[in-house]
């Protein structure tokens, strides 16, 4: 922290006598350096991230990565409609929310022999979407009431815009059939499926576009 000094104290300090001249160029160099620390600190906070990453999936014409379906919540009634295909090297996932019935989101997933990602510190996607509120979730063999548990971070998207988000694997959120669960934590030594959901309470169209899904 920059530390703001009397003319008296300047004095005392300055190896001269009496040295107002010292005191009067620190202070007009102090709005400068004040300046360059901000400037600093902003740009540093703002930046994206360097970290290494490993690729997980990407969608060209020539990846043998497993296929995509959809799941939305007719499995309860619900009536949305969300699907995935694969066009140009991007993974799209688009479709019509509804509240009808009792429902509220659609998905789409892809299964994953069992992988370790342990050694990294979360996911990272390039997206584009239409401003709306998604989810990225991972699934391991970790069950509930019989069936699978869901592990969940969401990511805003601007509308129209190629954006990257971060997914700390510390922000992934234990649910079972939209209910948040209290654990067992996220066994990042078994993941078994990837996912993308939208269930942010609002009917209409949506779109999403991925363009790669990596670790770091």
């Amino acid at each position: 922290m920059l530390e703001l000094r009397s003319e008296e104290n300047a004095r005392r300090s300055c190896p001269g006598s009496g040295c107002v001249s010292c005191f009067a160029m620190h202070r007009a160099l102090l709005p400068r350096l004040i300046g360059f620390c901000i400037f600093f600190t902003a740009g540093a906070s703002g930046a994206e991230s360097t970290a290494p990453m490993h690729t997980l999936r990407d969608f060209s014409p020539s990846s043998a990565a497993p296929a995509w379906s959809a799941q939305n919540d007719g499995v309860m009634g619900g009536i949305s409609e969300g699907k995935a295909t694969i066009d140009s090297g991007k993974l799209s996932f688009t479709g019509t929310l509804s509240l009808e019935n009792n429902g509220g989101f659609a998905q789409i997933y892809s299964p994953s022999k069992r992988s370790d990602f342990s050694e990294y510190k979360g996911v990272r996607l390039r997206v584009k979407g239409d401003g709306r509120t998604y989810q990225f979730r991972l699934a391991t063999d970790a069950r509930h009431r019989g069936s699978r548990i869901a592990y969940f971070s969401e990511f805003a998207t601007e509308d129209g815009v190629w954006v990257e988000r971060s997914l700390p694997f510390n922000t992934f959120t234990p649910s079972h059939h939209g209910r948040m669960l209290s654990g067992p934590p996220l066994d990042l030594t078994s993941i078994r499926e990837l996912a993308f959901l939208l269930g942010d309470g609002r009917a209409g169209a949506f779109a999403l576009e991925v363009d790669w899904i990596g670790l770091e």
